[in-house]
C-alpha cells in the first residue's frame, strides 16, 4: 500500500481516517457534500438508533451535528444499508471506542427514500449489525441529505472529516463501489493533543 494523497496535517496531533481502495478507483473522481476547509452548517435530523451514550434519545429531533461540538467528526451519509457499509461502521467505531480518550465522534445520515423507511431501515441495521458507538440519524431532507452539503445524488457513499465543523477532508463513493475489495478497512488514531482530523485515503496496489 501507498498514501496517493496524505491530507494537511494541522498543528499538533493527528486523529486519522484511512479509506483503502484498489488501485483501479480513485476517490476523487466524485465528489459529494463540502470539501477540505468548508463548514459544515447546521441541519435537522431525527435519531433512529446506535450511540446510546450520546444523550439523545431515539426519535428526538436536533441538530446532531451542532451535538458534537468541536470534536472529530467522522460524518457519514449513506443511501444503500448493506454489509459493507456496516463492516465500515462497525470497524469505524471500534476504533472509536479505543480511543474515547481523544473524543472522537461519528455518525450516519441515512438518505435516499421516504423519512419513516429510513428509519426503520436504520433501526433494523444497527440492532443487526450490534452497532453501539456510532449513530444512525434521517436528515428532514430524506432524499439527498441538505442542500447546503451538496450531497451529489449518484453518491451512495460520502464520508466528511471535520473538526470544530470545518471540513479537513470528504470522500464519496458510488453505489457498488463500498465492497471488500474496494474499502477493506476503516482505521483512526488519535495522538498528542487529539485536537486535530486528517483523512487520509489509500490505495491497495494490484501485485
Amino acid at each position: 500500500m501507498e498514501f496517493l494523497k496524505p491530507f494537511q496535517r494541522l498543528t499538533a496531533g493527528i486523529a486519522a481516517i484511512a479509506l483503502v481502495s484498489t488501485s483501479s478507483y480513485c476517490m476523487a473522481d466524485l465528489v459529494s457534500g463540502p470539501q477540505p476547509g468548508d463548514g459544515v452548517g447546521a441541519f435537522t435530523v431525527t435519531k433512529a438508533a446506535g450511540n446510546p451514550s450520546d444523550g439523545v434519545e431515539d426519535g428526538k429531533r436536533l441538530c446532531y451535528r451542532c451535538r458534537m461540538g468541536s470534536r472529530p467528526v467522522v460524518m457519514i451519509f449513506a443511501r444503500t444499508a448493506d454489509q459493507s457499509l456496516a463492516k465500515l461502521v462497525n470497524e469505524l467505531e471500534g476504533e472509536i471506542k479505543e480511543h474515547a480518550d481523544a473524543k472522537l465522534c461519528s455518525f450516519v445520515n441515512m438518505i435516499g427514500g421516504d423519512s419513516d423507511s429510513l428509519k426503520n431501515a436504520a433501526t433494523k441495521f444497527v440492532n443487526d449489525n450490534g452497532i453501539q458507538n456510532v449513530a444512525f440519524v434521517v436528515p428532514e431532507d430524506s432524499q439527498n441529505g441538505p442542500d447546503n452539503l451538496k450531497i451529489a445524488p449518484e453518491a451512495d457513499l460520502t464520508v466528511v472529516c471535520y473538526k470544530s465543523s470545518k471540513v479537513v477532508s470528504s470522500h464519496a463513493l458510488k453505489k457498488g463501489e463500498l465492497d471488500d475489495g474496494t474499502v477493506s478497512y476503516t482505521h483512526l488514531r488519535a495522538h498528542e493533543t487529539k485536537a486535530n482530523l486528517v483523512c487520509r485515503r489509500r490505495r491497495e496496489k494490484k501485485k
